[in-house]
């Protein structure tokens, strides 16, 4: 007799896991029964047409014995929805465009479509890095332009001073931009730097003064501007959507690319918490609007309305304190200082 609470406890743990899961997939009004792949879509697309919540697609993949990487999905490919346990199920049947071999792959992994549209945020992280104060000031600089001149372009010689690693032959040139201040602490969370050009070494680097050609810019190069070793920053189509670990607290949008006052689907922005808040490259956050100070002529009192749901965004590139992320839905207009929340 002492087994039947226990079998009933089993039961009610397992109806709540089969809801929870249930609820967790739940799908689109309408879904396709079967989709092909085309050139230019996106995993995120593709989840968004089948799920309400598509940052939990990975609960949607039928494993597939026959696909070694499912996460990975070509133009021609065929998605086949089915019902496993109840549960919806998406199963990829690859398509001749990709053909699979034990020995040969027919196509390269960088035909694979991306989660979201690379080329969104590509110019944005070749052009774009946060930096500390102390990595400004401990950098070495631009101290004078040949022949005396005040701005430098293609071909020209500068001269730099501070620290020039060892082996490094090709430098960035960064412009300091704006400062990221957090608008509810008022913390100082990283400063903006902005590529603006390369320059290639010419003299030892151990020489007090540096000798370097400008070898490209995007604006005339001035004294002062920052010398920094070229990062190789590789681009991972395999993004892994997925809701933050860790609440979200606080979390506000600082700036916008290009200093725009209206933000829409596709727009890359800046947000007030980075790696110490628990934030990483792949999850998705939701942005709402502050609701509003009105007030209640009835009571005679003040009445602030609820924050209201206006889009999604994911992380693409995360710092200690901040994050750049790309708006991947936007039901309203947005704007700075938007608010930022677990979706």
């Amino acid at each position: 007799m002492k087994i039947k609470p226990l079998l009933i406890c089993l039961l009610l743990v397992s109806l709540t896991f089969s809801s929870w899961i249930q609820a967790a997939v739940e799908l689109n009004d309408d879904v396709p029964e079967t989709y092909s792949v085309k050139q230019g879509d996106t995993l995120w697309g593709i989840s968004g047409l089948y799920l309400k919540k598509p940052w939990l697609w990975p609960e949607l993949w039928d494993a597939n014995p026959q696909v070694d990487n499912p996460n990975l999905i070509y133009p021609g490919d065929e998605l086949i929805l089915m019902w496993v346990d109840g549960q919806p199920r998406l199963r990829l049947r690859r398509g001749r465009e990709v053909a699979l071999s034990p020995t040969m792959r027919a196509s390269p992994l960088n035909r694979a479509i991306p989660v979201i549209p690379l080329d969104q945020i590509d110019p944005w992280l070749r052009r774009n890095r946060v930096m500390a104060a102390q990595e400004i000031k401990s950098s070495a600089y631009i101290v004078a332009v040949g022949g005396r001149a005040l701005l430098a372009g293609p071909g020209d010689t500068i001269f730099g001073r501070g620290p020039f690693p060892d082996g490094e032959r090709l430098f960035s040139i960064y412009r300091a931009g704006q400062t990221y201040i957090d608008p509810v602490t008022k913390e100082v969370l990283g400063y903006e730097a902005i590529a603006i050009g390369t320059a290639k070494l010419l003299s030892s680097n151990r020489d007090e003064v540096t000798e370097l050609e400008v070898t490209r810019i995007e604006e005339e190069v001035r004294i002062g501007d920052r010398l920094l070793p070229i990062e190789e920053r590789i681009l991972d189509a395999s993004y892994h959507p997925r809701a933050p670990e860790q609440d979200i607290v606080g979390g506000v949008m600082i700036a916008v690319e290009g200093g725009l006052t209206q933000i829409g689907d596709m727009s890359i922005v800046v947000i007030n918490k980075g790696k110490r808040d628990g934030l990483q490259i792949g999850n998705v956050v939701a942005v709402y609007q502050a609701g509003e100070h009105i007030f209640d002529s009835i009571s005679q009192t003040n009445v602030v309305l609820p924050d209201t749901r206006a889009g999604l965004a994911m992380i693409f590139e995360s710092y200690e304190k901040v994050s750049f992320a790309i708006v991947l839905r936007a039901t309203r207009p947005l704007s700075i200082f938007d608010l930022i929340k677990q979706p």
